[in-house]
């Protein structure tokens, strides 16, 4: 059984070509569609948890916008 990524692999595509490639491979496009998805989870996941600090049941960009500055902080990230 294949994984089938939530995220397409034609956006994957593009992502790499906006980076610079000037080709991609499947399996390229597929990992980062894995990749991409797990850190899209793992900063989802704390967007809803300060959601639901708030008290609100509705996540706002403001939500995911703090949980990807955690993100990054967590990780000493410079993107």
């Amino acid at each position: 059984m294949s994984y089938e990524p939530d995220l397409s692999l034609e956006a994957m595509r593009r992502i790499c070509v906006k980076a610079g490639a000037k080709r991609v491979s499947r399996s390229a496009a597929e990992e980062l569609a894995k990749v991409l998805e797990e850190v899209g989870v793992e900063i989802a996941k704390e967007a809803v948890e300060f959601t639901l600090y708030a008290g609100r049941r509705t996540v706002r960009a403001k939500d995911v916008k703090m949980a990807y500055k955690k993100f990054k902080e967590d990780r000493n990230l410079r993107i």
